[in-house]
């Protein structure tokens, strides 16, 4: 039987630039990772049964030839001993560990880093598909979900700015993202710039976009500590990709803390920062006057905003930053999941990391909003303490 997930590309590309990383840095580190259900969606019953025959078919993909070939042509950066490792990879399900009491889901990954790494957005991917098929939930039929998508990429040109596609994770189904993609291909000339998903990004010939995501810094401070995370994850970024894929995630131990250590070298070096947690403006400020104080024009950088974004959001920060600094947008679940139906709020985290010496340790995630705070509240009081975060 055929997987719901097409291809071993049908995830984010930040997964593969970040996975070469690791394969070439880090090869012997392993990873855990846990599902965190944010909504309380109560799972139906069998939703663990279902879900672990999905999980099983993933084992079956493999990278062909053309897909191969559009990685190589579309993104140089990605080494030919890289893409020849991919063509072997195979998804392993005993990696995986699901189980459901009631309506409680658990979800865990363990394995080696290299390749426990693609998990989390196919996982994510078949949670929200599985979960609106067996609730029996309808959805807006493919030509409403084309007519949305058209008239919210024609607002986001009206506006001026670029658009990529961020919404595999949380999409309501392949299907649905298809066709917000197709639709943001044929009606986005002038505004839309890719898409996140590197298969849909091949069947529509647009850009895989994506750098590295929590995770990267997550490892760093298991391997390095708290206070080395952010310069080592930047400084290894920097030795795989010299230059390209140059915009840096910054809110992993909060924005305040990535600042002391995004020293001149990096602020020249990162084309630009991602915002993804706390108010987008008060970020921007804060971005902006950071390049200033290094002496740097904020007008030759770029933030490229990705936090829970609709248009009247988008339409905010655009009046705020036009002028003042480059600025592009990630648009996720507000795109894949907007067919008349709730949008899950869920995720799935790395929470711990086994460097290579034999030790594992937690991993927490600092976000500027507390919400978003993800590990025991034991490591995150110490990340806390040890980074100089006020307990406000």
């Amino acid at each position: 039987m055929s997987s719901m997930i097409p291809s071993i590309l049908d995830n984010d590309f930040y997964k593969f630039t970040m996975q070469q990383c690791v394969i070439r840095l880090f090869p012997k580190a392993q990873a855990r990772y846990a599902f965190i259900n944010r909504g309380k969606h109560a799972f139906p019953p069998g939703f663990a049964e279902v879900l672990r025959a999905e999980v099983d078919k993933l084992a079956g993909l493999k990278l062909a030839s053309e897909e191969k070939e559009f990685f190589a042509k579309t993104c140089p950066y990605l080494d030919p001993v890289y893409l020849d490792f991919l063509e072997g990879y195979q998804y392993k399900p005993s990696e995986v560990h699901i189980e459901q009491n009631g309506e409680e889901l658990t979800v865990e990954v363990e394995g080696l880093w290299y390749r426990t790494i693609l998990w989390e957005v196919p996982l994510m991917s078949l949670i929200c598909e599985l979960f609106y098929q067996l609730k029996g939930l309808h959805r807006v039929s493919n030509e409403e979900v084309t007519q949305i998508t058209r008239q919210k990429i024609e607002s986001y040109r009206k506006l001026g700015v670029t658009v990529a596609e961020f919404g595999t994770r949380r999409r309501h189904s392949y299907e649905v993202q298809n066709k917000v993609v197709s639709a943001l291909k044929s009606y986005g000339d002038g505004s839309f710039v890719g898409t996140s998903n590197v298969h849909l990004a091949m069947l529509y010939q647009t850009k895989p976009i994506g750098t590295h995501a929590h995770e990267w810094f997550m490892f760093h401070a298991a391997r390095y500590g708290f206070k080395m995370s952010n310069a080592m994850a930047l400084e290894h970024w920097v030795e795989v990709y010299r230059g390209d894929l140059g915009i840096a995630l910054s809110d992993t131990y909060t924005t305040n803390v990535f600042f002391q250590q995004f020293d001149k070298m990096f602020s020249k070096l990162f084309d630009g920062v991602r915002h993804d947690s706390g108010d987008p403006l008060h970020f921007a400020d804060q971005v902006i006057a950071h390049y200033q104080q290094m002496g740097i024009d904020s007008l030759s950088k770029t933030i490229t905003f990705s936090d829970g974004l609709n248009y009247e959001k988008v339409a905010r920060i655009a009046d705020h930053c036009r002028g003042r600094i480059g600025m592009s947008f990630g648009i996720g679940t507000s795109l894949t999941n907007d067919v008349g139906l709730p949008p899950m709020n869920i995720v799935l985290k790395m929470t711990e990391a086994n460097p290579g010496n034999g030790e594992w340790v937690e991993v927490v995630k600092l976000s500027d909003e507390k919400g978003k705070y993800t590990g025991s509240e034991r490591m995150i009081n110490l990340a806390k303490t040890i980074l100089h975060i006020d307990n406000e």
